[in-house]
């Protein structure tokens, strides 16, 4: 999917692993998230969609960004929609 850029993110770890997003990484910005804003999951019913968690989170600066955790590999994604991120 091309609207999704990998990204580098550090975790509230609390009852499980990687429980919540605190802060992401686009580049070399660091970007603290302020608040959560909708989580949902993605399930297992769908074998061309691999287990996902979704967090609409909203930074400091008040902008909101999309987040992607994939289960099956631990990677996170920033969800930008169209090409470029309006940062």
């Amino acid at each position: 999917m091309k609207d999704l850029f990998p990204v580098q993110v550090e975790c509230h770890s609390g009852y499980r692993a990687d429980e919540y997003p605190k802060v992401f990484y686009w580049d070399t910005i660091r970007f603290e998230i302020a608040e959560i804003l909708d989580r949902w999951h993605q399930g297992e019913q769908n074998p061309d969609f691999p287990p996902a968690d979704y967090f609409k989170v909203r930074i400091k600066d008040m902008k909101t960004f999309i987040l992607k955790h994939e289960l099956n590999n631990d990677t996170w994604y920033l969800w930008v929609k169209g090409e470029r991120l309006d940062i």
